[in-house]
């Protein structure tokens, strides 16, 4: 375990909680600027953007911090599978997201015939039900780990994906 003066460590929770307020905000700004001119390829890069920091969390979660947390915390089993399985669906949905972004900046009669046309707006829904999904799972993964983090989770370089982000 982490000593409790290991700064890398402390409130591992409130860093967690941080990282996702920095995704929401991410989020929060594709959706925004959706209608702001699709055309110049701002969609698809705002939207690659946030997909690619959304999958670098979940993949450092899935990968790094629950390895480690499930071998210092073995009765967390059953709550870092569920965490698990909601990445997959999130990871659905972001791919989905990805070809409507890639289809709605493509030039017209670029867009493969079998996809169609897509638009800001299909985008838009499909970042609805994002939003709603990762909050259920944001909020269920403070609650089910946080205390757990807080104990002391060694970090043995799993925390770099996980609670920082490149910038933008």
């Amino acid at each position: 375990m982490a000593s409790p003066t290991d700064g890398r460590t402390a409130a591992l929770s409130l860093q967690l909680s941080r990282a996702h307020q920095d995704l929401r905000r991410r989020l929060a700004d594709v959706r925004a600027n959706l209608g702001a001119r699709p055309d110049d390829g701002s969609l698809l890069a705002h939207c690659l953007a946030f997909c690619t920091a959304l999958t670098n969390h979940h993949q450092g979660e899935d990968d790094g911090l629950f390895a480690r947390l499930l071998c210092e915390r073995p009765d967390l089993a059953p709550t870092v599978a569920k965490l698990v399985e909601d990445h997959g669906f999130i990871t659905a949905i972001l791919t989905r997201v990805r070809d409507l972004a890639e289809q709605a900046a493509a030039p017209p009669g670029d867009a493969p015939p079998a996809a169609g046309p897509a638009d800001p707006e299909a985008v838009g829904r499909e970042l609805d039900g994002l939003a709603a999904i990762m909050e259920s799972h944001f909020r269920y993964e403070e609650r089910a780990i946080g205390a757990a983090l807080d104990a002391g989770v060694r970090d043995d370089g799993w925390s770099r994906p996980v609670l920082r982000f490149e910038a933008r």
